[in-house]
């Protein structure tokens, strides 16, 4: 049976009357905790915008932001640069101000493709990057946050992104070796020097969020957070809320799989795709988890959405400080995307969702061995 993105599975889990109702959400185009930007002509999209930290350390930035890494690096193929040149300002055009990459991914080249195709749009647009790894032969090789290290980072970053600053700098994972207040320190240094605008963390835990925010503010973490991963409501979500901080979901679509379009006969190339090596992605734990695309499909159906679009705009739901940032190489699918901004659902299909894939036990962990021990530090 086929699992294709449009021909979504018909057989799934029984959701009851309620859930199969006669939808009563909303397209809200300018929805209580954002506002539409305005610009309607030349073809652009009218997109939402939000808030990510607080005071003088926000940034106002779309709805959903970029995510950028698999356009060059961890997603099987490597797609035309051309096209992925003209997708990113096709990406701008539509309303995208937000766009976030690493000097790992690749390592390097897709800072370098970022640069390049957004250099002559700088100033609609806002640069995501991050430091805290060593990169040896083109591989990671342990981290490293060291301040002379993040100073030389950032330094080859920006040649790499064609641009004078990096509007959000994160640290990619929390390095035990360097206490977290010189990190915050080195960047509050960068920050006065004009080369960062805003300090953000990575797959950070409550107690480092708190440490680094006292030395300097953060404007936001960013954090696996999605329907098949939803350990950040048990504690950082809370901490951002009381400190004011952003929280910017990666793989919000855990990894494309919420999308429905991947399936137990997906082939994963090992020597650039991670997924390959990940517990949830075998074809045992892909097949054991479609249940959760039977429930966000038959939701969608019923009001004319995506699985995609569903399990996007769940998250906007949460908090109006969450910012998602999906990946694709795709216009097609980064319009869908960016749909899912103008979806309000009542509280009761809120409920009635969260309830049903809560009830959904996830087969198979998201990160082992090294990977694992470097989150929620």
């Amino acid at each position: 049976m086929s699992h294709d993105r449009r021909n979504f599975l018909k057989a799934g889990v029984t959701l009851g009357a309620s859930f199969l109702a006669t939808p009563a959400f909303s397209i809200n185009p300018t929805p209580s905790n954002a506002t539409a930007n305005g610009i309607t002509k030349g073809g652009k999209t009218n997109v939402k915008h939000r808030t990510l930290g607080s005071g003088k350390h926000s940034l106002e930035v779309s709805a959903l932001g970029l995510g950028c890494m698999g356009m060059s690096y961890h997603r099987s193929f490597i797609p035309d640069k051309k096209s992925m040149i003209a997708m990113l300002r096709k990406a701008v055009d539509m309303g995208v101000t937000l766009f976030d990459t690493a000097e790992v991914y690749g390592p390097y080249t897709n800072e370098a493709l970022v640069g390049e195709a957004l250099a002559p749009l700088r100033k609609k647009i806002l640069l995501c990057s991050k430091f805290g790894f060593n990169i040896q032969n083109g591989q990671m090789a342990g981290l490293n946050s060291r301040p002379d290290h993040i100073r030389e980072v950032v330094e080859q970053s920006l040649k790499r992104l064609r641009t004078d600053h990096i509007d959000l700098l994160y640290q990619h994972r929390v390095d035990p070796n360097v206490p977290i207040e010189d990190v915050a320190g080195t960047v509050k240094d960068l920050i006065k020097e004009g080369k960062v605008r805003r300090f953000g963390l990575s797959e950070a835990g409550a107690e480092n969020i708190r440490k680094a925010h006292a030395v300097q503010p953060v404007t936001a973490l960013q954090s696996e957070y999605s329907l098949m991963w939803r350990k950040p409501e048990e504690d950082v979500l809370k901490v951002c809320e009381e400190l004011g901080i952003g929280f910017v979901p990666y793989s919000p679509l855990c990894r494309g799989y919420l999308s429905g379009f991947i399936h137990e006969r997906t082939k994963f190339i090992a020597a650039n795709d991670n997924r390959a090596t990940l517990p949830r992605y075998t074809p045992e734990a892909i097949k054991a988890n479609w249940v959760m695309i039977d429930v966000l499909t038959e939701f969608g159906n019923q009001r004319g959405l995506t699985a995609t679009q569903v399990a996007l705009a769940w998250l906007l739901a949460q908090k109006p400080w969450v910012v998602p940032i999906p990946g694709t190489t795709k216009p097609a699918h980064l319009q869908e995307n960016l749909w899912s901004a103008d979806i309000a659902f009542t509280t009761e299909e809120l409920k009635q969702i969260t309830e049903a894939v809560t009830n959904i036990k996830v087969v198979g962990d998201r990160y082992t061995g090294e990977q694992l021990k470097q989150t929620r530090n």
